[in-house]
């Protein structure tokens, strides 16, 4: 049944989305109406940072199925554990709109101050010691002299769950940063502000208490199997299963819309990136590499880049670059999200193999 509330931001959501022409619930059709009818049934509402997908409808299924599968269906993680780690993930990206939204739900699920030190990345105040080294090690994610430091702080078992959250969360944080406004909230006072941010726990709360069936969206894609670099994901068959036919989804999307030339550039520069993320557009390293693409795949390489590297940095020129090639809104959408997800595998890959290396682990 649907909800008050999710009648109430329908047409709030899509007033977030920038440079692509959001699909709204009552215009949608076919994949992108059966996500949106999943999406405000299993989380109460079809929300900004997976709308924002849906000039491409398979790449809408991608993203709500990993998010759906990782993050809202039970398992041996408690759902509050879970938030910690998409705001933590979302600070490591500069992503303010997900630390908004997930920071609100930590603090519906999580009473006390250690919410609250998750959101404002103050790690050394949270009092509970698992907390506070979950939210170091998915802080220090993406991020590989930080990743050394902080060694996963769960046993392999729950590695398809967290280190499933975290790779959500790379890619939506990358996706959120490109296509959505900084913040979920209306502009107003600070006071004003404080009181929204209590309604909006308590609404994300009630929102997080709602049961989720394992493998619901298992038949919005077809199946596929899992790659090598996704093995964190096998075990749970609705996270494998959903990991599996995301990834499939999205490299179809890039195959369609990201040249060749462009792929290999960003594999290359994702395995060679270096620990500090904020890398300017005009950086040599990149000018070079695009100098390398026939003129009409430069833009495609810089947004393409930067979404994956330091989508904080795209701006309204770089889209519009890519844009004045020619490129609707189906072909943005699918190269940022092959770009974005192909840091986040990376990242996972990175985060099973050390999980795999510490022998305290096991």
């Amino acid at each position: 049944m649907v909800t008050l509330f999710a009648r109430a931001t329908r047409r709030v959501s899509v007033t977030h989305i920038r440079h692509v022409a959001p699909v709204s619930l009552r215009a949608a059709t076919g994949l992108t109406a059966r996500v949106y009818r999943q999406m405000e049934a299993d989380f109460g509402m079809v929300a900004p940072p997976v709308m924002l997908h849906a000039p491409a409808p398979d790449t809408l299924a991608a993203c709500w199925s990993i998010l759906r599968e990782t993050m809202l269906a039970p398992g041996l993680v408690d759902r509050s554990v879970k938030e910690a780690v998409a705001a933590a993930v979302s600070l490591a990206n500069q992503c303010p709109y997900c630390v908004e939204v997930h920071g609100a739900a930590l603090a519906g699920l999580v009473r006390g101050p250690d919410a609250l030190a998750v959101a404002v990345d103050r790690a050394g105040d949270i009092t509970d010691p698992g907390l506070r080294e979950l939210a170091r090690w998915a802080r220090a994610s993406g991020n590989p002299s930080a990743q050394a430091r902080h060694p996963a702080p769960f046993p392999p078992a729950q590695a398809p769950e967290l280190i499933g959250v975290a790779v959500t969360f790379h890619y939506i944080n990358r996706m959120v940063n490109v296509f959505l406004r900084d913040s979920p909230m209306p502009p107003a006072p600070t006071p004003v502000l404080r009181v929204v941010r209590r309604v909006a726990a308590r609404l994300m709360r009630d929102m997080a208490s709602r049961h989720s069936d394992p493998g619901r969206s298992g038949d919005l894609l077809p199946d596929a199997p899992l790659a090598a670099d996704l093995a964190w994901a096998a075990g749970p068959p609705h996270i494998a299963g959903a990991v599996a036919r995301a990834a499939a989804a999205v490299d179809a999307g890039g195959a369609r819309s990201v040249p060749e030339r462009v792929r290999r550039l960003v594999v290359a520069r994702i395995a060679d990136r270096t620990p500090e993320p904020a890398v300017p557009r005009s950086d040599p390293r990149w000018e070079s590499a695009v100098a390398e693409l026939p003129d009409d795949e430069r833009p495609a390489a810089r947004l393409a880049l930067l979404t994956a590297l330091a989508s904080y940095r795209v701006t309204d020129a770089v889209i519009g670059d890519f844009r004045a090639q020619g490129h609707d809104d189906r072909a943005t959408i699918e190269l940022t999200s092959w770009a974005s997800f192909a840091a986040a595998r990376q990242i996972g890959a990175e985060l099973h193999r050390d999980l795999a290396a510490d022998p305290e682990t096991r």
